[in-house]
């Protein structure tokens, strides 16, 4: 899987800003810790570590982008424990979706917050134009496995009933320009001879952005809870 562009992972490291500089920081779902090699330009205080079902978490640290790796998942109960009440933040970007359970993901993620940290999270929207009106051809549902999708309403119920506060959400920023492009690569043959047409598409998508993210063809969203003292 290829990084993401490096403008979008800064935009997500923005949305903490507001909040309180944390001193520890788990990505979930890390991959190669791009997100926290970016989040270090405006958080350089900032101990980050990272989760990764795959082995290439360890070679994150030895890169030195995370201070610590950690590989498996962090539903494991041995993760779990070990990591009970560590963090300030926890991050999960467009990770949710590739759980086996997404609610028991985001009960482990609340478990390893500590009292006042923040939950970021973003993840595609299934109930966005696009999503209603390509079905399986929209790009997140095209991709190979199961997708377990959660709507923003259902995360913030879910994330309630956790003992966490909503302190933000947005469907504009987190918009991700590749809606029509992705339709495309999955209906036309994989062959040179299409790819002016998903250029052109790609194109589209990019053009249309600032106008679709302002409507409900936004295709993701972001959503920071905050865990109460009260949270179990």
């Amino acid at each position: 899987m290829s990084a993401p562009p490096a403008r979008r992972l800064r935009s997500s490291v923005r949305a903490m800003l507001p909040f309180p500089e944390p001193e520890s920081w788990l990505d979930v779902g890390t991959g190669e810790a791009h997100l926290p090699e970016a989040a270090r330009e405006l958080f350089p205080y900032t101990s980050f570590d990272g989760l990764d079902a795959n082995p290439r978490v360890d070679w994150a640290r030895l890169a030195e982008r995370i201070e610590e790796a950690h590989v498996g998942h962090l539903t494991d109960p041995r993760i779990t424990a070990r990591l009970r009440a560590r963090y300030d933040v926890v991050s999960m970007l467009h990770h949710l979706p590739h759980t086996r359970d997404p609610r028991q993901e985001l009960r482990a993620a609340v478990a390893v917050l500590r009292p006042g940290g923040h939950l970021l999270v973003e993840a595609p929207d299934p109930r966005s134009v696009f999503a209603v009106l390509l079905g399986r051809r929209w790009s997140p549902g095209a991709r190979p496995g199961p997708l377990h999708l959660l709507s923003l309403d259902e995360l913030r119920t879910e994330l309630e009933s956790l003992g966490c506060t909503i302190v933000k959400r947005d469907r504009r920023i987190a918009h991700i320009p590749h809606d029509l492009s992705g339709a495309l690569s999955v209906v036309l043959p994989k062959s040179w001879v299409v790819f002016p047409l998903l250029a052109a598409a790609k194109a589209i998508d990019l053009a249309l952005a600032p106008l679709l993210s302002l409507t409900r063809f936004s295709n993701t969203y972001r959503l920071i809870a905050r865990r109460d003292a009260s949270a179990p």
